[in-house]
């Protein structure tokens, strides 16, 4: 079963994961970006893989070509997830040319394992008595959690233990090497998560419960001085004892996961307890309104509470990506609605601006507003984003549903698609057709007889959603029933456009408002807007939105128009002047919005999420 994370005999986990290959959309919106993703994302991210010397550095680590290493010393990571979302995409799609990239790629990462199952192309010949030497900078765990998620994927998605095999070699390595001193092991843990989570789903995959003690042992080993002891590594306390997310914001989101991970197969309290208080503050004073995080480019970390500054806003693809990661983990562990809220705004919202259009250009920083300067690039010097952007689009069918003992499924996105989802000892069928998010009707056909309970999500910024089943109203989310096929389920969600405020503490956002219609953040683009420096938008109380549907605009968006005030243009204004001698007119325009994740697609211009109201 081709699942993202495998929770299906987890303990502790209220819910199960559906197989991303039992999903199949069939919409407007996801599956052009996910046809784009297989056809032209992943096979450019293999060439620039190739052309970089990534793959070239497991044949030099081999001895099939000679040279010294290329590139940076976690570059290693780059083909892993590049595998994790060429192996996902096979899950769907049968495609010979991208199955011989992934054959091709796992030959070559195979030979260049070490006897001992070590395998780093870095530390290789003249560095390999360098090797864990350096735990806080150099990534080598990192590099095997992605090369244990890309095995578990791969074998999840074609059946095949041909990298797992490998995986396994090197997790059993990391096993022997590293533990407490009393174990007359190595004490240690890798400067930027990863092999935690990494480890749990092997653990979960082979059922050998030595990768789950070693997930733990790395978690706990946190907080110890044992990375420098600070809080960009998160190693500043004990992660039992964490209220607040700190440092490098992929590195904590990572770890949150391995958390949430760990709470999913063992009783524990305490951990269980910090990951909640984690997740509380990351969404109640760290998390942008896009759902993006991390506010500071220094240390690509997250600031203080509050502390969520546009135009210089670093949000990173991949935190966004791993703050993806953690909700489907809480969704999955508690069962609560509120983690598909925040997954869905984050994935629509901070996620999709990380790629262009045409699945070719990169944004590694995402900020919510700009002079025109930021643009996205078809590749980084440091590219951990686009294979990261590739892997989540591949994974995303496995989003959609999840089920709860034998008896009841859950919805948690949704666009057109058809699903088989295994409950008990049968298999529903449900098909689900709707113009999501432009339009909030969802109908959902069941195609299967029989007793199950069906909950709908009700996104919380939905006001009025209304269910009826054949017809009929239908109160609660839930629906508890004996199904004959062909039954229909239609929830309707208002979708209208709202003015957003911000926390007054969120001091750049003070006087300010953003737009929201459904789950998309909307922004204005100077393209759209000519003859206004966006700057200068005003908008008024009670202003009237109007939306317009436009296909050919962006592969198809459905753009706003509102009545805005802004400044005349004065010659020579001066920076300061008196409210009482103002002397410049008020004028009235009409300014289009569109939304987030389509800006910077055209021609570059300044970009606006947080605009001046009256009051």
């Amino acid at each position: 079963m081709a699942t993202i994370v495998d929770t299906s005999r987890s303990p502790n986990a209220k819910q199960r994961p559906v197989s991303i290959s039992a999903v199949k959309l069939n919409d407007s919106f996801w599956q052009p970006r996910r046809e784009t993703n297989r056809i032209a994302t992943i096979p450019s991210q293999y060439a620039r893989c190739e052309s970089t010397h990534r793959i070239d550095n497991f044949r030099r680590a081999s001895g099939a070509k000679q040279g010294d290493f290329v590139g940076i010393y976690f570059n290693d990571s780059d083909v892993y997830k590049w595998l994790e979302a060429a192996s996902f995409s096979l899950a769907f799609t049968r495609d010979s040319t991208l199955q011989k990239m992934v054959d091709d790629t796992i030959d070559v990462i195979a030979a260049a394992q070490q006897p001992d199952g070590y395998l780093n192309t870095y530390f290789m010949f003249d560095l390999a008595k360098e090797r864990w030497t350096n735990l806080k900078d150099k990534h080598e765990m990192y590099c095997a959690g992605h090369l244990i998620q890309a095995a578990v994927a791969h074998h999840r998605a074609t059946g095949s233990d041909k990298l797992l095999v490998v995986a396994t070699k090197l997790a059993d390595h990391i096993c022997n090497t590293f533990g407490p001193e009393v174990s007359r092991k190595r004490p240690g843990c890798c400067g930027h998560e990863e092999i935690e989570m990494a480890l749990v789903e092997l653990y979960r995959t082979t059922r050998d419960s030595k990768y789950l003690d070693q997930a733990k042992y790395f978690v706990d080993a946190r907080g110890h001085s044992l990375v420098g002891g600070g809080e960009y590594h998160q190693d500043h306390k004990p992660v039992r004892e964490m209220d607040r997310m700190t440092g490098h914001a992929v590195r904590q989101v990572y770890l949150a996961c391995a958390m949430a991970d760990l709470c999913a197969e063992i009783d524990d309290v305490a951990l269980r307890a910090a990951t909640e208080r984690l997740w509380q503050n990351m969404t109640s004073k760290q998390m942008y309104i896009t759902g993006g995080i991390g506010s500071r480019h220094e240390g690509e970390a997250f600031g203080r509470d509050y502390e969520l500054p546009n135009e210089r806003a670093y949000t990173e693809t991949c935190a966004a990506i791993g703050s993806v990661m953690w909700n489907w983990r809480m969704l999955l562990l508690t069962g609560e609605w509120w983690y598909a809220d925040v997954l869905e705004r984050t994935l629509y919202n901070a996620v999709l601006p990380g790629l262009s259009l045409d699945g070719q250009s990169y944004f590694y920083q995402n900020p919510l507003a700009d002079d025109g300067s930021h643009r996205r690039q078809p590749w980084f010097g440091c590219a951990c984003c686009p294979p990261n952007v590739a892997r989540l689009l591949a994974q995303l069918p496995g989003y959609f549903y999840s089920t709860r003992g034998d008896d009841q499924i859950f919805t948690h996105l949704y666009a057109s698609n058809s699903a088989e989802i295994p409950l008990g000892d049968r298999t529903i069928k449900l098909e689900q057709t709707t113009n999501y998010p432009w339009d909030g009707r969802v109908a959902i056909k069941v195609n299967s007889a029989g007793r199950f309970a069906l909950d709908l999500r009700i996104p919380n910024w939905s006001r009025g959603a209304m269910i009826n089943i054949n017809g009929q109203t239908h109160d609660g989310s839930k629906i508890d029933r004996d199904w004959r096929a062909g039954d229909e389920v239609v929830l309707d969600i208002p979708i209208g456009s709202e003015l957003i405020e911000a926390h007054p503490h969120v001091a750049e956002n003070t006087g300010r408002v953003a737009i929201m219609r459904g789950p998309l953040v909307y922004c204005a683009e100077s393209i759209d807007n000519p003859q206004v420096d966006l700057r200068d938008i005003e908008l008024l109380p009670g202003v009237t939105i109007s939306a317009q549907h436009d296909s050919p605009l962006l592969n198809g968006v459905t753009t706003l128009k509102a009545r805005a005030v802004i400044d005349a243009p004065v010659k020579n204004r001066p920076t300061y002047e008196s409210v009482k001698q103002r002397l410049h007119d008020r004028l009235e325009r009409d300014v289009t919005f569109i939304p987030h994740y389509a800006w910077a697609n055209r021609a570059a211009g300044r970009m606006q999420v947080w605009h001046r109201a009256s009051r």
